[in-house]
């Protein structure tokens, strides 16, 4: 067990505080000292109530967007780094605020995996991904697929399982068509995803992707045991790849060694691609092809190619 502790002292200029108040600040301290890892403790300052009052806003404004299905799934393309030709779609949640805009996943993903709002948002996003590849494999003469990320909480419920298969039937959604992802560091922590729930996914022919691999801790005797299909490589080393080839070629291999295929994330300039190319990355992802649009222009990229 550990320990996380929230310190209030006293404040002359403020005047005599009540034991309320003193409580309060205490708290608030407390949760500070959560937010920077656990086992630790913060004295309290105004500015922490100040962070507390903005988060707290945040989650009330998440509940309400949640209530009220503010949020839209745009897709970003998934293309043969040979030719350009679009394999597939990852599906990329976003926020439609009413006063605020478009607002993207780093703002509220975080509050919403602390919060535990991140089940609904998860699901509502599997459910209208897997719709909407319904639709366009109706109309295509390809067969595109469509990749969703799931949080660690996702894989945690017992019933995991059994709702993706009941999406996949209401949808009309092929099993095959579906890539779900997890985080690298998930599939590795001993309290992270159980094989046996990879297993029953994999058994559904759903493919299971290793996503930002390179920035957890793998080891490679549990990255074998893995039904893992593909990994994705982490935008980080794609940045690096000109000047730093050798941890991408180093993926590659053992990608190759596994029999799984890989995937480069962010790919931003012409000089990555060519290098990617070199080095026998088949597929990937990035500004340079296409940013993540809304679903009516995705379906129009459909069957198409993305050369520059």
């Amino acid at each position: 067990m550990s320990v996380s502790i929230g310190i209030a002292t006293s404040d002359p200029v403020s005047g005599q505080q009540t034991p309320e108040e003193y409580l309060r600040r205490a708290d608030t301290a407390m949760y500070h000292a959560k937010s920077t890892g656990r086992g630790n403790f913060a004295m309290y300052t105004r500015a922490m109530r100040t962070h507390r009052n903005s988060e707290y806003l945040l989650e009330q404004e998440l509940r309400r967007a949640v209530a009220r299905r503010e949020f839209e799934v745009h897709y970003q393309p998934i293309v043969n780094l040979g030719d350009g030709a679009i394999e597939g779609f990852e599906a990329l949640v976003r926020w439609r605020h009413p006063e605020r805009g478009l607002v993207y996943p780093d703002t509220f993903i975080p509050m919403a995996e602390q919060t535990g709002l991140i089940l609904p948002i998860g699901w509502m996003v599997l459910e209208e991904a897997c719709r909407e590849l319904s639709s366009w494999r109706a109309e295509s003469t390809g067969r595109p697929f469509v990749s969703v990320n799931f949080s660690g909480l996702q894989f945690m419920q017992a019933d995991m399982v059994d709702r993706v298969e009941s999406v996949l039937h209401d949808t009309g959604c092929q099993a095959a068509d579906l890539r779900v992802e997890l985080t690298e560091t998930m599939a590795m922590e001993p309290s992270g995803v159980g094989v046996d729930t990879l297993r029953r996914l994999s058994d559904l022919n759903v493919q299971l992707y290793l996503d930002d691999f390179g920035t957890g801790y793998s080891s490679l005797s549990h990255l074998h045991r893995l039904p893992t299909h593909a990994i994705k490589i982490d935008r980080s080393f794609i940045n690096q790849v000109t000047r730093n080839p050798e941890i991408v070629r180093a993926i590659l291999a053992l990608a190759g060694s596994l029999d799984m295929r890989v995937e480069a994330e962010g790919i931003e300039t012409s000089l990555q691609l060519a290098c990617l190319r070199e080095l026998g990355c088949q597929f990937g992802q990035g500004l340079f092809f296409s940013r993540p649009v809304p679903s009516g222009a995705a379906a129009r990229l459909v069957d198409t190619h993305l050369a520059h």
